[in-house]
């Protein structure tokens, strides 16, 4: 994993990988977004993570903002219970590549990584 972009006291950390992976998606969109990120209940594991662009005017006054440089992750505070210290990676690698969420709050994650279990 590289080296985490932001100071430790965020709830949700960013490497410079995941970052301009992030931005290039981003500027594919064509408009200026934030990103999105939170659980849900599903996945192997029991909840899974989920993530996506949204308008800047949908952040919510009680969201968790992690800013990175003008750049907005935005987190809903029961997400956040499960997501504090969260770090996010990514790699292009061939076999295993993409994303990838590294919990500290989780007690279980599926092989795929993209569920986990408290």
């Amino acid at each position: 994993m590289t080296q985490a972009t932001q100071k430790p006291q965020v709830g949700i950390r960013m490497t410079e990988a995941a970052l301009k992976h992030v931005l290039a998606l981003r500027d594919q969109q064509g408009k200026d977004l934030c990103l999105r990120v939170g659980v849900r209940q599903g996945g192997c594991s029991g909840m899974s993570y989920m993530m996506d662009f949204q308008d800047p005017d949908q952040i919510r006054e009680d969201d968790d903002i992690s800013d990175y440089d003008g750049f907005k992750i935005v987190c809903d505070p029961k997400s956040m219970l499960y997501l504090y210290g969260l770090v996010l990676d990514y790699s292009n690698a061939m076999i295993g590549g993409g994303f990838q969420f590294t919990n500290p709050n989780a007690a279980q994650s599926c092989g795929c990584g993209k569920s986990f279990g408290v």
